[in-house]
């Protein structure tokens, strides 16, 4: 997929709805949104943040509202084009000009800057991963003050990298030696993968 440079670009290589993205755009400029272009689509954000973007595709053209779950959508145009995978994007399709009505349509748009200015948004939720200390290293710990204190200082990322080393050992001779090896490692306070991350 070619680059694109700019949102009239972009319209050119959609000429198939470029009279169609163009009144959209129209409307969209309307407003204080600056014009911008990502993911080699037009977007549309305030103070850096993206509230919408424009898009044209094979069957139909269409406005992306990205935090459209906050938008009341009182003619009911909005759409989840992702059932139950996208949270926050709302899609606005159309087929034609005459579908498009510019009162509106900039209504929503107008609703959507609201939102944006409000702080209006979804946060992903960050999944917390529970670290689950196998046998073998639980067994050394409680025996080594030292090696217990400098375990507890790691971050809970560089304990799991270590709980899932010893772990996925299948033989005992193999969890003793990797036993062995992070346990000066663990002392130092170094993470198990530290020395790639730093490449």
């Amino acid at each position: 997929m070619q680059k694109i440079h700019s949102v009239e670009e972009y319209i050119e290589l959609n000429s198939h709805f470029g009279e169609e993205l163009s009144l959209l755009r129209k409307i969209v400029n309307a407003t204080d949104l600056e014009e911008k272009v990502k993911w080699n689509m037009p977007t549309y954000c305030l103070n850096g943040k993206n509230v919408l973007g424009i898009g044209a595709f094979k069957e139909h053209f269409c406005l992306w509202f990205h935090n459209g779950v906050f938008l009341k959508d009182k003619s009911n145009l909005l759409i989840n084009a992702q059932e139950n995978k996208t949270k926050a994007l709302r899609q606005m399709r159309f087929k034609s000009n005459e579908e498009i009505n510019e009162t509106v349509v900039l209504a929503y748009v107008k609703e959507a800057i609201e939102n944006q200015r409000l702080g209006k948004e979804i946060k992903p939720k960050r999944k917390t991963k529970t670290v689950t200390i196998p046998v073998e290293l639980s067994f050394v710990l409680k025996a080594n003050k030292e090696l217990n204190i400098s375990f507890k200082a790691l971050t809970p990322g560089k304990q799991r990298d270590y709980c899932e080393y010893v772990s996925e050992a299948k033989r005992e001779a193999t969890k003793q030696s990797r036993l062995e090896k992070i346990i000066p490692m663990i002392i130092a306070g170094v993470g198990l993968n530290d020395k790639y991350k730093n490449c």
